[in-house]
């Protein structure tokens, strides 16, 4: 990989990791709940959930979605309906600042959730298996340019998910007041279903 290509990759996985998504709304919510530190088991979920689905698409998952219409619509349908579960679960939250125990009281929780977010996604994997081989040479050996690639895109990623969190532990301060917890909770459930119903409407 010449340092133009590297350069252009990386700017671009900037970009692409900045936007916020149901990953990033996830860590600014967990991040004004739990705190930055508790969020790391939430980061570390979706991370994981991450590699995952970049496994996937090199073993040809990207390929399967990309020409299964049948099979694209039930995952992100899967996807979308967790999403909007998630949106219900902060809606209903009230003036109480934490979510129910599964959704992020443990670690553990805290991890599943981040896990099952970062898994909602199924455009993850045709972006994996149509993105990230654009910035490799066939020419030159592989191994070590994807070695490049995929260590970029986690760093990228995980410094923007902690970025996000510790921006929600800033906008913990603002939620000294139930009318604010509430406004929080019910802007986080907004979200959350914008997002799911995004992803349910989103073609490949």
């Amino acid at each position: 990989m010449t340092l133009e290509l590297f350069l252009a990759y990386l700017a671009t996985t900037l970009f692409i990791s900045a936007t916020p998504g149901p990953n990033m709304l996830l860590m600014l919510s967990h991040g004004a709940r739990y705190g930055w530190r508790a969020t790391l088991a939430t980061m570390a979920g979706a991370l994981s959930g991450l590699a995952l689905l970049i496994g996937l698409s090199a073993l040809g998952l990207a390929t399967i979605l990309a020409t299964s219409a049948e099979l694209f619509v039930a995952l992100k349908l899967i996807g979308a309906a967790y999403l909007v579960y998630l949106g219900w679960q902060c809606w209903k939250a009230g003036v109480e600042l934490k979510l129910p125990a599964a959704l992020g009281e443990t670690a553990l929780a805290r991890y599943r959730t981040g896990l099952a977010v970062a898994l909602s996604n199924p455009k993850a994997i045709l972006f994996a298996g149509a993105f990230l081989p654009q910035f490799i040479n066939p020419q030159l050996p592989q191994g070590p340019q994807w070695t490049v690639v995929l260590l970029t895109f986690f760093i990228v990623e995980s410094s923007w998910q902690l970025a996000y969190a510790i921006g929600g532990v800033g906008l913990a301060r603002w939620l000294s007041k139930p009318a604010r917890v509430r406004f929080f909770n019910r802007g986080c459930g907004v979200a959350f279903w914008a997002v799911g119903g995004m992803l349910a409407l989103a073609r490949k």
